[in-house]
């Protein structure tokens, strides 16, 4: 192994939304960082195929092994990688999407940017399940500000009492579809607004608006929308205090005879030489379950469980949102004049909206909208052959089909998983990746409040459909069906690995991120969540990351560090 002689005041793992965020913070207040990222360099503006269609390809957009989201998508991984597997207990099912690339999940994420609310922070104290965070919204609120200033978000204040307005930028104006199933939404008393999404609809730090052109996961060349390698890691290089290797594949921590972090020892993908970097700090960004599988496999004399896993808890209390989907088709939509929807995401969607004390689960769920005349992707015009219409040929099914696309809406439920000891990671004592790193081993299990949600979700979804006369183009998905809920890990919302709590029997991190058991060790992905709201993860991995940054930068100030 080769150790650069070069010491760091920290290294970071991962350059996604953590790693990004706690990058700029740090650089900024005048530390050196190396900042290690398991793929390639990506440029959006380089990289990106954001105004490509789908006919320029004879793949049509297809996914392919490297690109799981489409060959078009700006995510470099999926569900499988070669020569990285893991495995999943016996009666488990989960999925663990990767993407090895500059910036991580961030390039092609849904920009879907929701914060936490107060009863969010402390579940426990309200429903008796799971456990609180030690923080609480007042705590987190003014780094939602921030990123609100330095991002930029649209969006609208609604006074909602568990969904905290923002700083926003006026929001899209809804697409037709859109304005159409808000009126079933306003008649059967389901709250639906504006979406809040981290795309810009003004300019904003030398950013563009949004022009509307494409599908956002695609990349966005103009960087109208969110990105790390976008809007954190620029600013953060022009200090000339960051370092950035890329293909580089994280082994373990390093520690010394005391207990301390003292560098980050990773395979150069290269050349597959082990190498390793000095440091002062280490922050584990490497998303939730990569930078649990580190702790793990950092084993010591010290550390023989894993490295910050004293209390046993590295690994435990995995969670994912709920999820799932259906469609309708409505008549009332076909033969509309063609005009084109696609950009900016989703223009309007649904927060929960009911009380669950008056329900058979304990925590609720927001639906999304999916639909209109966008740009067809691979596939037969989005499955347009599942509608009434049927089948047929020649020019009839043409005309017909022309008719007939953008008359289909379809609804997606994320919904809050309440923890549980029976889903969790671990060490596989007998697999290893290609580089001969030990993988992780998956146990997860929806317990029948998951369950009941779900079911609640198709029933909501047929309600609208049926208000709209619509037909809806799957049935209602039964018990022996497990009520259509996705299988663990398929939202890809998977956090709470590495939890922050007070106590350091019961808890990996204290309420700043940092490792109870090695105070120059920290997290800042979404393993420190000790609950997984029915919000989108991204804004409050930002958010944490951002005050976790500004805690390192206050503490190296005064020699703590």
């Amino acid at each position: 192994m080769s150790t650069q002689e070069r010491r760091y005041d920290v290294a970071v793992v991962g350059s996604g939304a953590g790693g990004g965020m706690v990058a700029k913070v740090l650089t900024e207040a005048g530390a050196e960082v190396v900042l290690l990222e398991a793929g390639p360099m990506w440029d959006t503006a380089r990289d990106s195929a954001m105004l490509k269609f789908s006919y320029e390809s004879p793949r049509r957009g297809a996914k392919t092994p490297e690109r799981q989201f489409g060959e078009f998508d700006a995510g470099l991984g999926g569900w499988s990688l070669d020569g990285e597997p893991y495995t999943v207990a016996d009666g488990s099912l989960f999925d663990w999407f990767r993407v090895r690339m500059l910036g991580g999940r961030t390039n092609h994420w849904g920009r879907i940017s929701l914060r936490f609310g107060p009863r969010d922070f402390k579940p426990r104290s309200h429903d008796g399940l799971g456990d609180d965070w030690p923080i609480d919204y007042a705590d987190i609120a003014p780094y939602y500000d921030a990123i609100d200033r330095l991002i930029g978000i649209y969006g609208t204040n609604e006074g909602l009492p568990n969904d905290p307005d923002g700083i926003f930028q006026p929001p899209p104006e809804p697409r037709c579809y859109e304005r159409w199933v808000k009126t079933a939404c306003d008649d059967l008393g389901i709250t639906c607004i504006p979406s809040r999404m981290s795309i810009l609809t003004r300019p904003l730090n030398g950013r563009p608006a949004c022009h509307y052109c494409g599908q956002c996961g695609r990349g966005c060349a103009a960087h109208s929308n969110f990105s790390s390698p976008t809007v954190l890691l620029p600013p953060a290089l022009a200090t000339g205090r960051l370092t950035l290797v890329a293909n580089a594949m994280a082994r373990e921590v390093t520690t010394d005879g005391r207990g301390l972090a003292t560098g980050v020892s990773y395979v150069d993908k290269t050349d597959g030489n082990d190498r390793q970097v000095a440091a002062d700090i280490v922050v584990l960004a490497a998303s939730a379950c990569e930078s649990a599988r580190l702790l793990l496999n950092s084993r010591s004399a010290l550390f023989p469980d894993g490295l910050a896993n004293s209390s046993g808890v590295v690994g435990k209390y995995l969670m994912d949102s709920t999820g799932t989907d259906a469609a309708g088709y409505f008549p009332r939509l076909a033969n509309g004049p063609p005009h084109n929807e696609d950009g900016a995401g989703d223009h309007l969607y649904m927060p929960w909206w009911l009380d669950n004390r008056r329900l058979d689960f304990p925590r609720g769920y927001h639906i999304e909208l999916w639909g209109g005349r966008r740009m067809p992707r691979f596939g037969f015009l989005d499955g347009i052959e599942k509608t009434p219409f049927g089948g047929g040929y020649g020019k009839p099914l043409k005309e017909a089909y022309r008719a007939r696309y953008g008359a289909t809406v379809g609804f997606s439920g994320r919904g809050e998983m309440v923890p549980n000891a029976r889903s969790y990671c671990e060490i596989d004592p007998e697999a290893v990746d290609r580089w001969g790193i030990p993988v992780l081993k998956f146990h997860f299990e929806w317990s029948e409040n998951e369950l009941l949600q779900v079911k609640h979700m198709h029933e909501t979804f047929h309600r609208i459909i049926e208000h709209l006369g619509g037909t809806p183009l799957t049935p209602m998905p039964t018990r022996e069906e497990d009520f259509g809920i996705l299988p663990g890990g398929r939202i890809i919302h998977e956090v709470g690995v590495t939890r922050m709590g007070a106590s350091p029997r019961t808890s990996v991190l204290n309420a700043f991120c940092q490792a109870h058991d090695v105070k120059n060790l920290f997290v800042a992905d979404g393993g420190p969540f000790v609950s997984n709201p029915n919000k989108n993860p991204t804004w409050t991995i930002l958010a944490l990351a951002l005050r976790t940054g500004e805690y390192i930068a206050e503490e190296r100030r005064k020699g703590n560090l």
